[in-house]
């Protein structure tokens, strides 16, 4: 006996993203969001949704302050950084000392108004430089979260897919199994029937 196709499977065909809107999220096509829509018809299409991040933000060219932006985050995010910083640091103090024990008076006695003006422009500075290396970072946070979330719901989704067939299959092979047992079933009583005359008579 052939198997049959399942009645509720399309295993082989292309499903309408309004069907898998409808059968596996519950919802009309036109009620989800892009994303999600995004999703629905790469299911029902049958084509990959995965793509590689890296090299789609590696193919656009920051403009110079972006580049700018990202070397001072990085530089003054490093231990060289916070050990120039200490140097300078040491530095200042040392030589106002120095000139101060010399000379008795010097150009940012303590304590360190000078140094502490240089220090707060410093940070004036570098504070919303960092925050647009930091921005830049979330964009590229957030598009790698989206897409995260595609291919999660678009696993989901085949997973989904896939149980009903394989229940669909199932089904139809209990289906196919019991008339095959009714059919045996009739064959050994018409067995049955045929040898209870033969030995009836040769008693």
């Amino acid at each position: 006996m052939c198997p049959q196709t399942p009645a509720g499977s399309k295993s082989r065909g292309k499903h309408k993203p309004d069907e898998i809107a409808h059968r596996l999220l519950g919802t009309s096509f036109v009620a989800l969001d892009e994303h999600a829509k995004k999703v629905a018809r790469h299911v029902a299409q049958r084509t990959h949704i995965a793509r590689n991040l890296a090299s789609q933000f590696e193919s656009t060219t920051p403009s110079r302050g972006q580049r700018a932006a990202d070397a001072v985050a990085l530089f003054g995010g490093s231990w060289a950084f916070v050990g120039l910083f200490a140097a300078a640091m040491v530095l200042w103090v040392s030589l106002n000392a120095a000139i101060l024990f010399a000379t008795a008076s010097t150009f940012d006695p303590y304590p360190y108004i000078l140094l502490n003006l240089f220090l707060s422009m410093l940070a004036a500075i570098q504070a919303p430089i960092i925050l647009m290396s930091q921005n830049r970072q979330s964009a590229k946070d957030r598009i790698t979260a989206e897409h995260d979330y595609e291919v999660n719901l678009k696993a989901e989704l085949e997973i989904m897919l896939l149980h009903e067939k394989i229940d669909a299959l199932r089904e139809t092979q209990w289906t196919e199994l019991l008339e095959m047992q009714t059919q045996q079933l009739t064959l050994l009583a018409g067995l049955i029937a045929k040898r209870s005359p033969e030995a009836t008579a040769s008693q």
